[in-house]
């Protein structure tokens, strides 16, 4: 899958004086494969992949899916089977990690214990022999944008875990890197302070302007944080597009179901009106869905619904304008913001709905209680069409 980067405004990365008239990072047929028994074992197959200027690009996908490989191939890290990478325009494939202008952020965070936050931040630098002026500048400017200021002081052992992980973010930082490679960054946190860190590192990634490449397999992060997502399997991108694009419209069976939770039901076109096929699911039952010119009457198709777009009913609802099914309600959970009922439809299908809790919330339907369910036509998607 070949995909241009979004347009950039041209523009100057701190430090770099590199021009973003290139892709920050780009692959070319790039395939890695592993030896297992004498046996080649692709993990990346023929991957082709443009990561704009200043983008935060995450590679989502379950274990064993190619991502974290991919990743140590921008870093170096691994080589590529075949095919060429390219950092800023400039073949690297050949170059070795620490000839690289990029840096990593692992979940593990990998401080120096010994060293307290000033000097862990500033150990790069010091490296580099920059003037102690400098450093200073540039460490106290990093320090604040992660919000440490007045930590300077502290030793790791002394701080939280999402403290520790902005004096990671602010070490790789300081050196003002093309690029700053994030593996699984959030994974050793509790789920409400993930989330505190998710805002806060798209905060961070768009005051520093560096492109962000994030991998991980939670989809939540992926969407709460990136500009573009690639949803990887089996070593091949099954979709890339904007967080909205690829959660409202998926390109397949497993994007539909790897994405949050996704509804999925199978029916045949009996005809199609105005560009909307109306498909018979059940006697009586039917799916509303837009479709293209080729979707001729008789066609199987599989179509995929959001459980937020579902309307939950009690009796029988009037409206020809929507999709509608029915079912009996197998399971009622209560999750505060929404009742979440699962439906064993006539259809065939197990649904999930996810009813707000905006009214009454006391009004709910019980287990084994017959239900009816509408959305509208444009909730509908078709996969693979």
């Amino acid at each position: 899958m070949t995909t241009s980067p979004p347009h950039h405004a041209a523009s100057v990365r701190p430090g770099t004086g590199q021009h973003a008239g290139h892709p920050a990072i780009e692959f070319v047929g790039v395939r890695k494969d592993y030896l297992s028994h004498g046996e080649a074992v692709p993990a990346v197959k023929s991957l082709d992949l443009a990561i704009g200027q200043g983008e935060f690009f995450s590679l989502l996908g379950p274990s064993g899916c190619g991502k974290t490989t991919t990743m140590r191939m921008i870093a170096g890290f691994e080589e590529p089977t075949a095919g060429k990478v390219f950092l800023d325009g400039k073949d690297v494939t050949d170059v070795g990690p620490n000839k690289r202008d990029v840096n990593m952020v692992f979940q593990s965070y990998a401080l120096f214990p010994h060293l307290n936050v000033l000097q862990n931040v500033s150990f790069g630098l010091e490296r580099k022999k920059l003037a102690k002026s400098e450093i200073k500048r540039r460490v106290g400017e990093m320090l604040e944008i992660v919000s440490l200021t007045g930590m300077e002081k502290r030793q790791p052992k002394e701080m939280s875990g999402g403290q520790q992980q902005r004096v990671a973010l602010a070490r790789a930082l300081v050196n003002h890197p093309r690029a700053l490679l994030l593996d699984e960054p959030l994974g050793a946190l509790d789920l409400k302070l993930r989330q505190q860190m998710q805002v806060e590192l798209k905060r961070i990634q768009r005051e520093v302007g560096i492109t962000f490449v994030y991998v991980t397999h939670d989809q939540g992060e992926a969407l709460t944080m990136s500009d573009r997502i690639a949803v990887m399997n089996s070593g091949l991108i099954e979709q890339l597009g904007s967080p909205r694009n690829i959660y409202e419209r998926p390109a397949s069976r497993f994007v539909a179901g790897f994405i949050g939770t996704s509804n999925l039901i199978d029916g045949q076109v009996s005809h199609v009106d105005g560009g909307v096929a109306v498909l018979d699911v059940a006697p009586g039952e039917r799916v509303l869905v837009p479709v293209t010119g080729q979707v001729q009457p008789g066609r199987a198709l599989e179509v995929s619904v959001r459980p937020e777009k579902i309307d939950l009913h009690r009796t029988m609802p009037h409206d020809s304008a929507a999709s509608i099914v029915s079912g009996v309600v197998t399971e009622v959970v209560y999750h505060g913001t929404s009742t979440n009922y699962t439906v064993a439809t006539s259809a065939g299908s197990d649904f999930v709905v996810f009813d707000q809790n905006a009214h009454d919330a006391e009004d709910v339907a019980s287990r084994g209680e017959r239900v009816f369910l509408t959305w509208a036509p444009q909730h509908s998607y078709p996969i693979g069409v």
